[in-house]
């Protein structure tokens, strides 16, 4: 397993900005860079052009730089907001589609998370996270964060970590997961609670094989001993609606981020089909970090090969 020290104290933070700005999100964005002295693009993709005419001969033509010039101007304000923090800001703009574009960007340059915001809830499944933010959820090689909105303001407290949840199951490949969430707990200097949500129809097979106690000491054995020894952990299990209980822990511990980790293909495709990725970004009351398929398979997760397609988002226990 290779993590990348990055993901976990990132110098190099992507805030993925539409105009306006996500206000919530990219107070998220500074109070991270701040925290870890870290440097922020501010990348934003279009897809309008000006149109110009010529001078001399009065044709009509899109003008490139023109439209450039006026998206970074609609940028700059939130630059010199970073800067006068004492940040590094840098402005990206490039015409096309958003999650096409970010993902070309993650190829050409060194970037350790991207943060991005949501839209509000719409009535079905993927309208709960918006395309852009859903590619980008599948196919980034660097972890995301995503400011919901329902996030409570934190900038007023910088949007302090003292607690993180995270998700996770019972499988050996959770230990990426687990080891994140333990080198952000360190880096952070957080408490971290790991749970993992026992679905309904498994409930008897589950726990006629093993007890809750058990379970729960076997969820602290993912985490290396050297952070064992160093971060506080507390592991819940619990049976239930995945998506009510993670809401449910997350307002009850109080936590500040919440990590959604990796399960087996199959089994997290039948969580996946019920929204419950969706549901999480959309309703978590702080912001939410995803791990892709991309960055595990890059710390030797493997996944089962005869179902490919149930593996899209390594992102709910």
């Amino acid at each position: 397993m290779a993590l990348k020290p990055g993901w976990s104290k990132p110098s190099t933070i992507l805030f993925a900005s539409e105009i306006p700005a996500n206000e919530k999100a990219f107070s998220f964005a500074l109070a991270q860079a701040s925290e870890f002295g870290a440097d922020v693009i501010l990348f934003h993709a279009y897809d309008t052009l000006v149109v110009a005419a010529s001078e001399t001969s009065g044709i009509r033509y899109y003008d490139y730089a023109a439209a450039a010039r006026s998206e970074i101007s609609h940028l700059e304000p939130l630059a010199q907001r970073a800067r006068k923090a004492g940040i590094q800001c840098e402005i990206v703009v490039r015409p096309g589609l958003a999650a096409d574009q970010i993902v070309t960007f993650l190829r050409e340059r060194e970037v350790d998370r991207i943060v991005m915001g949501t839209h509000s809830p719409g009535p079905i499944g993927k309208l709960l996270v918006g395309s852009v933010a859903e590619a980008v959820l599948r196919t980034a090689k660097v972890p995301v964060c995503i400011v919901g909105p329902d996030v409570v303001d934190g900038a007023f407290r910088n949007f302090a970590t003292r607690t993180i949840l995270c998700a996770i199951s019972l499988l050996e490949s959770s230990y990426v997961v687990a080891t994140f969430a333990a080198e952000l707990a360190l880096q952070h200097n957080a408490r971290l609670i790991l749970q993992h949500v026992i679905r309904p129809q498994q409930r008897a097979a589950v726990l006629a094989g093993s007890s809750v106690a058990q379970m729960e000491a076997d969820l602290l054995l993912l985490v290396p001993q050297e952070l064992r020894d160093t971060v506080s952990i507390q592991t819940i299990v619990v049976p239930g609606d995945p998506t009510e209980e993670l809401l449910y822990q997350g307002r009850a511990q109080q936590a500040d981020l919440i990590l959604l980790g990796a399960q087996g293909a199959s089994a997290f495709a039948a969580i996946a089909r019920q929204g419950v990725v969706y549901k999480m970004l959309a309703h978590a009351h702080c912001p939410v970090i995803t791990l892709s398929p991309a960055v595990l398979a890059s710390c030797g997760v493997k996944y089962n090969r005869e179902h490919p397609a149930e593996v899209f988002l390594a992102g709910v226990f």
